[in-house]
């Protein structure tokens, strides 16, 4: 039988280092939203939808070089039902008013780019729809960090649920900030991607503050940040081995999955890794830093039972 020793790497050494870096990343990625805000598809700044039909396989690629170099400026293409048909989603045209995008000319215009494609439906997707998407994720995500607050909260103490909180807004600012600094479309697929690595990154740190309070409670005279290392050190090989896992299936959305999920599985890789290193140096280090001591975390003692005299 092999049996593998727990590692005893010092993370707590460096959690002021981690904490003044994920601030830094934190305030660029603020600083870039502010200043120049996400590249939002038209799924949230409304645009043309246009189905396309082809006698043969349509080459897509060639779709977008042709779009990009004419007067649409570009848009997402990619198969729809089969591969001789052909979605495009093209950004609203600056001067158009929103009642003529979806009339003929935009149908003629792509019939004269692309003579080998027949067109078959021309729709117009209004702003307003891109307006209450847009709301709706926001009111999702904070939804979403009340909850974490709750749960966490009623599960262990208020100084973790501020930890998982701190970690979990690191997080969605370090992959929101990406897509701003980046210019990559923010479409549906990548706010879902948001609120999936919030998810992800949550259970990781739960079982981190699992151990942690288990050690808190069987460690009587260690200091907190002893034990704050082993804890890391004893689920190290389990975020290893999901992280590596979960990388892998991520890499093959990213390599195999195509146009319409890349933003998808971009976020999805960026949050893995933020997500690793949040659990332990934004999540513990703040909790640490807050002072979390081993008689918050005892369970309550009832009345008439003798108190455990153990040092």
């Amino acid at each position: 039988m092999i049996t593998w020793k727990t590692p005893n790497f010092d993370f707590m050494r460096w959690r002021h280092a981690g904490l003044w870096l994920s601030t830094a990343i934190n305030l660029l990625a603020v600083g870039s939203l502010a200043y120049q805000g996400l590249n939002f598809s038209i799924e949230f700044t409304g645009g043309t939808v246009v189905e396309l039909a082809y006698e043969e396989p349509a080459d897509l690629e060639k779709i977008r070089q042709a779009l990009a170099g004419s007067d649409f400026g570009g848009g997402v293409v990619q198969n729809f039902g089969s591969p001789r048909e052909v979605l495009l989603r093209l950004p609203p045209e600056h001067g158009v008013a929103a009642a003529d995008a979806s009339n003929k000319d935009v149908g003629a215009r792509l019939a004269k780019l692309l003579p080998q494609a027949e067109v078959r439906r021309v729709e117009f997707v209004g702003p307003q729809v891109g307006e209450e998407l847009a709301e709706e994720g926001v009111i999702a995500s904070l939804i979403a960090l009340t909850g974490i607050l709750i749960y966490v909260m009623l599960r262990f103490t208020f100084k973790f649920s501020v930890g998982a909180i701190v970690a979990t807004v690191h997080d969605v600012l370090v992959i929101v900030g990406f897509f701003s600094l980046t210019r990559m479309d923010f479409d549906l697929t990548a706010l879902a991607a948001v609120l999936a690595v919030m998810g992800y990154s949550l259970n990781d740190t739960i079982v981190i503050f699992d151990r942690i309070r288990e050690n808190f409670r069987s460690m009587r005279t260690a200091e907190p940040i002893k034990v704050m290392n082993i804890s890391l050190n004893q689920t190290l090989s389990r975020t290893i081995n999901t992280h590596v896992v979960t990388t892998l299936s991520v890499l093959s959305l990213f390599f195999l999955g195509g146009e319409l999920i890349h933003g998808f599985a971009t976020a999805l890789i960026l949050g893995i890794v933020v997500g690793t290193y949040s659990s332990i140096y934004v999540a513990s280090a703040v909790v640490l830093a807050l002072g979390a001591t081993r008689q918050e975390l005892l369970p309550m003692q009832k009345e008439g039972v003798e108190i455990d005299p153990r040092p």
